[in-house]
């Protein structure tokens, strides 16, 4: 699976796939316009694979698409509660306000993490704190979100836990993203496991736009 797109200032793309030898994946990945210049991402992680995961996930999903102006900690307490009958899900947000500012919150092991060009390699700017917890079943009681400031140029990468985390040393932040996630997928899936990799990245503004 590959989908890329943009929302305002900025472009994201996709790549994920079943266990191999499983024809549907439980991991799954939400974008949406959030409105008034803001993207909202979700990565879940549907406990398990399979169906059953997949149900999970995409109980999370629908909530999101309705909803999706809540505030991120509204957002999950809103995944929770529409999964309470299903596997759960581990479930990270991200959003990308008008401001340059990204705010995230995880709960589970979804990982989410700012990459940036430096002097020889990317490094990771910042990288979202993890709640332990499976959204649907075990809800941490203080959420939350953590914000940041993103520049033109900066990543964000948001992985399930399908993907080998040691993944930043080798992308090429030059290439087109669905190039980046598509180099991720295909050479830091596990086999034993639903993969999925988001990238969504901050073209920095256009003239006459103006962040607030």
């Amino acid at each position: 699976m590959h989908e890329d797109g943009h929302i305002g200032a900025i472009e994201w793309a996709v790549a994920g796939r079943a266990l191999p030898g499983q024809r549907i994946s439980g991991d799954r990945s939400l974008v949406l316009d959030a409105g008034g210049g803001s993207a909202l991402f979700a990565v879940l992680d549907g406990l398990g694979h399979g169906a059953a995961a997949a149900e999970a996930a995409d109980r999370a999903m629908q909530v999101l698409s309705e909803n999706r102006a809540e505030p991120l900690d509204v957002l999950m307490v809103l995944c929770h509660r529409a999964m309470a009958d299903t596997r759960g899900a581990a479930v990270s947000l991200a959003l990308f306000d008008s401001a340059d500012r990204l705010h995230w919150l995880g709960v589970g092991n979804v990982d989410s993490r700012v990459v940036a060009a430096g002097p020889v390699k990317p490094i990771v700017r910042a990288a979202a704190l993890l709640t332990g917890g499976i959204v649907g079943y075990l809800l941490p009681p203080n959420l939350q979100t953590q914000t940041v400031v993103v520049r033109p140029g900066d990543l964000l990468l948001m992985s399930t836990d399908g993907i080998v985390s040691d993944f930043v040393d080798g992308i090429d932040l030059a290439k087109p993203i669905a190039d980046v996630t598509s180099g991720i997928l295909d050479t830091h899936a596990k086999t034993t496991d639903d993969a999925l990799v988001l990238a969504a990245r901050h073209r920095g503004h256009t003239h006459g736009e103006v962040s607030p």
